[in-house]
């Protein structure tokens, strides 16, 4: 919860400026109402957490009941939550609630998508290539719509790519990793087969195909096929919903997408008033 309080912390400060919501502030303060948050699209929900946030940092005394949760399918017309308060509070915390659900949402919604087409047997990940600030969040979205998390930060596993292999010797630092941090992550990216059997006869425990085509995976997959212990085979690069099959049936373990998260279009999630009410 720490992540989710300081990333709507901020936005509220970006958002509020030095003055606070002037549109707002014209509105009476005894004015009361009740709203719905409505999907318009058809996706999968995430930024709950965000959301309840926004409002309880905007006004604690405002009431969210939800009717869905991260995770669940929406269609057009879905009512995630009803808010309830003051009126004020509700306008001036809007946006910043509707920003935080409809960009998570719509990482979990494409999530969603790649996950559906490449089946049970293949898993889908995400990449470092996140929002700044926003990474846990985002993972979060990926995991409400069915994916894996990769890597949370360099800290968490090593990852040999092309320009680490510049300068250091592929079989050296694989067992250098192995040694110094038994247990974690020790992955190789690599562009032909040659380092790919390098990469599995060294112990890395995944080996990365990097923009090749499903044939050069699948010829890759048959290199592994013999290796003990075999490492996990992941692809990226140049993966999209049209090939993402494609690559699945070739032999991937693992599917690492960036554009799940540095690309997913917002699913689109309004504001309805339903109620406004100027009470004594």
């Amino acid at each position: 919860m720490t992540a989710v309080r300081e990333a709507v912390s901020r936005a509220l400060a970006e958002d509020l400026g030095p003055l606070g919501d002037l549109s707002a502030s014209l509105v009476p303060p005894q004015f009361v109402g009740a709203a719905e948050l409505v999907c318009r699209g058809r996706g999968v929900m995430a930024g709950r957490r965000c959301a309840e946030e926004v409002f309880a940092q905007v006004d604690s005394s405002v009431e969210l009941v939800w009717e869905r949760d991260d995770g669940d399918p929406l269609e057009v017309g879905s009512v995630l939550a009803t808010v309830e308060g003051s009126l004020r509070s509700i306008l001036t915390a809007e946006r910043t609630a509707l920003n935080f659900l409809c960009h998570l949402s719509g990482v979990a919604s494409i999530t969603s998508d790649f996950v559906a087409a490449v089946g049970s047997a293949t898993r889908v990940l995400d990449t470092r290539k996140t929002t700044p600030g926003l990474r846990a969040l985002e993972k979060a979205a990926v995991r409400a719509g069915g994916g894996v998390n990769h890597r949370g930060s360099l800290s968490d596993g090593v990852m040999l790519k092309d320009n680490h292999l510049g300068a250091l010797c592929l079989e050296t630092a694989v067992a250098e990793a192995l040694r110094q941090w038994p247990g974690r992550l020790v992955e190789v990216e690599c562009e032909a087969p040659i380092q790919v059997r390098a990469a599995a006869a060294a112990g890395a425990t995944v080996v990365m195909c990097d923009n090749m085509s499903p044939e050069q995976v699948r010829a890759c997959a048959g290199l592994l096929a013999g290796s003990s212990p075999r490492p996990l085979l992941e692809v990226s690069g140049g993966v999209s919903l049209d090939n993402v099959a494609a690559y699945a049936l070739a032999g991937a373990d693992l599917i690492s997408v960036g554009a799940i998260t540095h690309s997913a279009p917002a699913l689109d999630i309004g504001l309805d008033l339903t109620r406004a009410e100027l009470v004594s």
